[in-house]
């Protein structure tokens, strides 16, 4: 009995390196680009929020190996607010509130999971005979109504991080 439990250990140990040999020879580069919203100007007296849109994109190419599925997560920082809940563009020390969001309601903050805000995710799959892949979302800004700030130009950088 001891004999055939060795045997059967071994081989289950033997199909795990042979999977994850398979599993190594697939590969994959993905790459991640963005283009923000751009409120353009801005006038406090307007009632309504100012809305803008930006695009993110992120591109699977096959690096070699059989076909491979790619899970792809993206994060995104607070920029200079440090807070997800109010996100805010500075010139000097005038700031105006904004933030960004997965949904033209205005409800999904994207972000990095915590202080409600959430990740994104898209699966994309490359083979040999079709090696690339991309996936395309829609950057949803708000700006809320009636911030009295200064004239100029206010600017945030916001760091998009991509896991594979």
């Amino acid at each position: 009995m001891r004999a055939s439990m060795a045997r059967s250990s071994a081989w289950l140990l033997f199909a795990a390196l042979l999977l994850a040999t398979e599993l190594c020879r697939a590969a994959a580069s993905c790459s991640i680009s963005a283009t923000g919203p751009a409120f353009g100007v801005y006038n406090y007296s307007n009632p309504s929020p100012t809305l803008a849109d930006g695009t993110v994109t992120a591109s699977c190419n096959w690096v070699s190996g059989g076909s491979t599925t790619v899970n792809l997560v993206t994060s995104y920082s607070t920029g200079l607010s440090g807070s997800y809940a109010n996100r805010h563009m500075v010139l000097g020390g005038s700031f105006l509130l904004y933030n960004i969001y997965f949904d033209v309601n205005f409800q999904q903050i994207r972000g990095d999971g915590t202080g409600g805000s959430q990740t994104g995710g898209a699966s994309l799959t490359v083979s040999k005979t079709a090696p690339t892949a991309e996936a395309s979302s829609t950057i949803y800004g708000r700006m809320p109504a009636g911030q009295d700030v200064p004239p100029g130009t206010y600017t945030d950088t916001i760091v998009i991080t991509m896991t594979y």
